[in-house]
């Protein structure tokens, strides 16, 4: 069961004494002359509250059409509530345990913040499927519209007392994001993006201005899934191969704000390596949105994201880099196959 923040019962109870303040102040000024009006604008307050009700219900059936931007606004709302639980219990000692045999770990707060996030979401969107970090798969199985989730992105960093973290929601159709959510609660910070309609950001449209070339080389990020093994010989090429050409490259332990900071235009560009799903529809589809162009090892266009866990390589960045890096990455990695011949 979802436990509700104070902050969202406290709003129920003032929202409710609201409704009562105004009811009263209506019957002050109507006096008891005045029923028969009463009744009129009661009927018809109730009235709208079942069309709005009827209309919720039909966005939730699976056979009907998706309103992204109420999607939007769920995820948003969802995001900052598991964003201010995360917060909160970085006050407390942690419950951290290994997650695998891969180096990953899980917290308390992953499974909290799990919790209230899926639970927000298939409450809205029943008809939806879900598949998020440390649950998997739920809800209902074949949906066209399915959620990708992560509760915690960075929880090792949380797990050492790094301030680094994010909470990441996207919504998918068929493999292919419509909707993404990142929500950074150390800021308290919200970037949103729905395909065609671009980003926004707390300051606005979000807009990653085209590369320029410095004498210093691009400021990059790299991220790999937690299925590459120590020596992978291609990742250990490809990380050697960046650290010369680049000026910093960054790695984050927190996918989803390197994303954010690609559409912002604070750095240049991202090489992912046999990534994770749960962390990269979200952040991909801000990126894209905000300017970025993104495509995989293939120089193939990378828009959609299998949501069958299968890792995932891909070269993103500002327009006028992205090819560059692309033919960096492809020189790195045939030389890798050609010397495993």
């Amino acid at each position: 069961m979802v436990r509700q923040t104070s902050e969202g019962r406290a709003g129920e109870r003032n929202g409710e004494h609201a409704e009562d303040d105004v009811a009263e102040r209506n019957e002050d000024r109507t006096g008891d002359g005045a029923p028969e009006r009463d009744r009129e604008r009661t009927g018809d307050r109730a009235a709208e509250r079942d069309e709005e009700r009827t209309g919720d219900r039909a966005a939730e059936r699976d056979d009907a059409p998706t309103d992204l931007e109420r999607a939007r606004r769920v995820a948003v709302d969802a995001a900052r509530a598991a964003g201010w639980l995360i917060t909160e219990g970085t006050r407390a000692a942690l419950v951290v345990n290994p997650k695998g045999d891969d180096g990953d770990v899980v917290t308390d707060l992953d499974l909290s913040s799990e919790r209230l996030l899926v639970g927000r979401v298939l409450s809205a969107f029943p008809g939806h499927a879900v598949v998020s970090e440390e649950a998997g798969v739920l809800g209902e199985a074949g949906s066209e519209w399915t959620w990708v989730i992560d509760p915690l992105d960075g929880t090792n960093n949380v797990a050492i007392g790094l301030p680094l973290y994010a909470v990441g929601l996207a919504l998918c159709r068929g493999g292919r994001p419509e909707l993404g959510v990142v929500h950074e609660p150390v800021t308290g910070r919200t970037w949103s993006a729905v395909r065609g309609r671009g980003a926004v950001g707390p300051a606005g449209p979000l807009s990653a201005p085209p590369y320029r070339p410095g004498r210093s080389g691009p400021v990059l990020a790299w991220v790999q899934g937690y299925g590459v093994r120590r020596g992978d010989p291609v990742a250990t090429a490809l990380k050697a191969a960046l650290d010369l050409r680049a000026r910093r490259v960054l790695r984050l332990w927190a996918p989803l704000l390197a994303w954010v900071m690609l559409a912002r235009g604070d750095i240049d560009g991202i090489v992912g390596y046999r990534t994770g799903v749960v962390d990269l529809p979200g952040g991909l589809l801000i990126a894209r949105e905000a300017g970025a162009v993104v495509g995989g090892f293939d120089g193939a266009p990378f828009d959609r994201v299998p949501l069958d866990g299968s890792g995932c390589d891909f070269v993103a960045g500002r327009a006028g880099l992205r090819e560059e890096l692309l033919e960096e990455v492809l020189k790195e990695a045939g030389a890798v196959q050609e010397t495993a011949r």
